[in-house]
């Protein structure tokens, strides 16, 4: 039967390192394991085995090989013993990392809980194979066995019946996202990321420090990537967009609705924002300088000039093919805009309402009522009342020619009062 001995780092990391007469030959400063995988199959997963550890001698530190020393665990007590030690040079190894210095009180990203982490301590497991990582703790228990008051506060706990969870994630389920520098680790593979909300992956990269920040940022696909920064704080934003070269954040402010970007800009230097819009194609930096030049207080500064509007010559059931072919953004589908040829909004059917509508019949005879509009220089205030008097999902925004110029989403509206909005 194979034997197998667990414990955690904490319980031996500052610990005296002896030789095999008893005598004691330093104290234990880290382990370093080696990440290759022992089966190159991409479903194994990844067992770090520890190859070397860092001990300090007297005044100096230096690196012995593993495979020569034993782990012996009496009465709760964890204690690292050596016969032959040999040293080994850190220089000559890849793909490793040290398990203190690396990996302790980092943050894990938990795809699942879509939150973040911190690695209070490591679980290793002593086989006749070698010695592994095979958990990282990220909960109280661990934060209480790093401090050694782990014994004193589950005594105190059940005293008064309440029992410390254990909350520990397998290494098979840790992806190291970048072993250079070994700044992060992702719950699951870095794809998993592409499942969660924009919100909810804003929230997670937020948290992190800048340069995993930017590398986790970088690793999303351009469109993802798009409605992430969206959902950032303007901190934040403006760090990404900073750290990326010219072109790519020109190119991934393309991708945004306009107004979100002209409210990037507005935190970054001038001369930085006027590269940016040099960069961008014609059309998007010119929606983005039109937006830039209203106050703080006007409707126009959140106005999304996204828009989809439909011609009042169709019939319903070629309106509805038109949304069909053009597919447009769910968002400009909850209420369809109805102009005439000089573009001036006529009216506003909610989406439903044109479903069930007579196909055959012309969206002038289906209008009903003439549409609530705001004007693109009213008082953002006005947005409120208008909302939550006619319950609408978006308002028409026009100019002082009544021409329609784009729209102001609820969600926009909500920011604003919630005071969210990155105004300028």
């Amino acid at each position: 039967m194979t034997t197998q001995k667990t414990f955690y780092l904490s319980q031996i990391l500052g610990k005296r390192f002896y030789s095999t007469d008893g005598n004691v030959s330093g104290r234990i400063l880290d382990f370093l394991v080696d990440l290759t995988p022992i089966d190159p199959s991409p479903e194994k997963p990844v067992r770090p085995k520890i190859i070397a550890v860092k001990v300090k001698v007297g005044a100096f530190e230096r690196v012995f090989d593993f495979s020569a020393l034993d782990i012996h665990l009496e009465k709760g007590a964890t204690r690292l013993i050596g016969s032959e030690l040999e040293e080994i040079s850190k220089a000559y190894l890849t793909n490793v990392l040290w398990l203190k210095e690396n990996i302790l009180k980092r943050q894990i990203v938990d795809i699942n809980g879509r939150k973040l982490e911190k690695v209070w301590d490591i679980r290793l497991v002593d086989l006749p194979s070698g010695t592994f990582a095979i958990a990282v703790d990220v909960g109280w228990s661990g934060w209480l066995r790093t401090f050694r008051i782990l014994p004193f506060a589950e005594k105190i706990c059940s005293r008064i019946g309440i029992h410390i969870p254990l909350s520990q994630i397998l290494w098979d389920d840790i992806e190291s996202v970048d072993v250079a520098t070994s700044r992060l680790l992702l719950s699951k593979a870095t794809s998993k990321l592409s499942g969660l909300h924009p919100s909810d992956l804003a929230d997670i990269i937020e948290d992190l420090d800048k340069v995993t920040r930017t590398y986790v940022f970088t690793a999303l696909d351009e469109e993802q990537a798009a409605d992430v920064l969206e959902e950032m704080e303007p901190d934040a934003q403006v760090h990404i967009i900073e750290s990326l070269p010219l072109q790519k954040a020109a190119d991934l402010l393309e991708k945004m609705d306009a107004d979100e970007v002209a409210d990037i800009l507005d935190e970054l230097e001038d001369d930085k924002a006027e590269l940016l819009l040099k960069e961008m194609e014609k059309e998007s930096s010119e929606e983005v300088r039109e937006l830039m030049e209203y106050d703080d207080n006007e409707v126009g500064s959140i106005m999304n000039r996204e828009f989809f509007a439909l011609s009042s010559s169709l019939t319903v059931g070629e309106a509805i093919e038109v949304i069909r072919k053009e597919q447009p953004e769910p968002v400009h589908t909850n209420t369809i805009f109805i102009t005439d040829p000089a573009n001036r909004l006529i009216s506003a059917i909610p989406m439903a309402e044109l479903i069930i509508a007579d196909p055959a019949a012309h969206l002038s005879r289906v209008i009903t009522k003439r549409p609530i509009t705001v004007r693109d220089t009213d008082n953002i205030d006005t947005l409120a009342e208008l909302v939550s008097k006619y319950n609408l999902l978006s308002v028409p925004v026009i100019n002082e020619n009544d021409l329609l110029e784009g729209m102001v989403l609820i969600e926009d509206i909500v920011d604003d009062l919630l005071g969210r909005r990155k105004t300028r």
